[in-house]
């Protein structure tokens, strides 16, 4: 029993923080043009707020897998299959949403900063 206990981990567990890595990279990579819009251009300011956000990003997501790693009473390959599915399937779903919601901060951001501007004008 510990042995597919021990499994389930191992393939969990790489598998995502590795959709984590890779959704991170894609969102910050493309978020850079936002963040230098909403600091008018301002390099110094805008791209360590955009690390900084990445790092939240990291931190958040990983710490949530890792709070949903425990598993209990896995028997059969089956069940291995079945408890990875649910896991995975359900962090796929946590991953979206956390997608959703830094572009919904960053055209938020945007929107403030195109606002502040009309304000200024």
């Amino acid at each position: 029993m510990e042995n597919y206990i021990v499994i389930t981990y191992l393939i969990y567990l790489p598998i995502v923080l590795l959709m984590t890595f890779l959704v991170a990279k894609i969102l910050f990579k493309n978020s850079v043009i936002f963040i230098l819009d909403i600091f008018k251009g301002r390099k110094e300011i805008a791209l360590p707020t955009n690390r900084l956000l990445e790092i939240g990003f990291y931190l958040l997501n990983i710490g949530t897998a890792l709070l949903i790693l425990k598993t209990r009473g896995v028997k059969t390959t089956q069940e291995v299959v079945e408890i990875l599915s649910f896991k995975i399937g359900g962090f796929s779903i946590y991953l979206g949403i956390m997608l959703f919601f830094y572009l919904f901060l960053f055209f938020r951001g945007k929107k403030k900063a195109s606002i502040g501007m009309q304000k200024i004008a």
